[in-house]
């Protein structure tokens, strides 16, 4: 019996960085998916309904990044629960009816990144920053977290955006002035969200036996901060075990296949990440 062909892409502006490709193909070889391919396309909120328009019933699944996350959604059918929670999808999923239905794997794939290094619960937790990848750690924290998340920013416009993700997750939220942030450390969890070489500073402040710092960074990698954190025997998650686990949800939902071969795409990742860093 021959397979149908299928495609699936990521899709975002700027894209040609994104290691997605790298990682759905290696589970596609891994599950023998020879007729499916997995391509980027670098595609602006202007873009993206033209993009849309043209998809046709060969058409598996996408993956989303910046700036399309919010800007796909008038675009979709429906939306899961956990996407709404946060007004973000970052995976789209076409049904055999063509039904596009938006999804987001960041959130379970914190929580699935977090359990893989032994962090099932937390009685508290801070948040480093207050971007785009700050509400989505919020709505994880939702699920592990049983006290109070402190959430460190710069802005007070930031502040305000995070006491209102705070309220719609029903989460007990603190914020904190970034000046603050040296006290973050001292949390069982710590998740930076924030852009390369703004917590570097913090890195002096390690204290002596931290807990555990998920920094959503993996290029480049270790941190500052996640270097020194290591150093001194604490557990440190990586962007690039986020990546993976929302990638492995992504592949199952746009193949209808489980389990994903989490391994293999951990490889692959690693090794073009090397690649990319000689």
């Amino acid at each position: 019996m021959t397979s149908v062909p299928r495609r699936a892409a990521v899709l975002g502006s700027p894209i040609a960085h994104s290691l997605s490709p790298v990682l759905h193909r290696a589970a596609y070889a891994e599950l023998g998916l020879k007729d499916w391919t997995y391509d980027r396309f670098d595609i602006d909120e202007a873009a993206l309904p033209g993009f849309f328009a043209e998809l046709g019933p060969e058409w598996a699944g996408l993956s989303l990044t910046m700036p399309l996350k919010r800007a796909v959604i008038p675009l979709l059918d429906g939306i899961s629960e956990t996407a709404a929670s946060v007004d973000a999808v970052n995976t789209v999923v076409f049904g055999e009816d063509g039904r596009k239905t938006g999804d987001n794997t960041d959130i379970p794939g914190i929580v699935a990144a977090l359990r893989e290094h032994g962090v099932e619960k937390v009685e508290s937790a801070a948040i480093l920053g207050a971007g785009a990848t700050a509400s989505s750690a919020l709505a994880a924290l939702a699920r592990i977290c049983t006290g109070e998340v402190s959430v460190y920013v710069r802005s007070e416009a930031r502040a305000a955006e995070m006491q209102g993700w705070a309220e719609r997750l029903d989460v007990e939220v603190r914020i904190a002035n970034w000046s603050d942030a040296e006290e973050a450390l001292h949390a069982p969890l710590v998740v930076a969200t924030t852009p390369a070489g703004a917590t570097d500073a913090l890195a002096a402040a390690v204290p002596e036996r931290p807990a555990t710092l998920f920094d959503v960074l993996y290029d480049p990698w270790p941190t500052a901060l996640a270097a020194r954190w290591s150093a001194h025997g604490g557990a440190v998650v990586s962007g690039l075990d986020l990546l993976l686990h929302q990638a492995v949800l992504q592949v199952e939902r746009m193949t209808r296949r489980a389990p994903a071969p989490l391994a293999a795409m951990r490889v692959a990742g690693e090794r073009a990440l090397r690649a990319a860093r000689k």
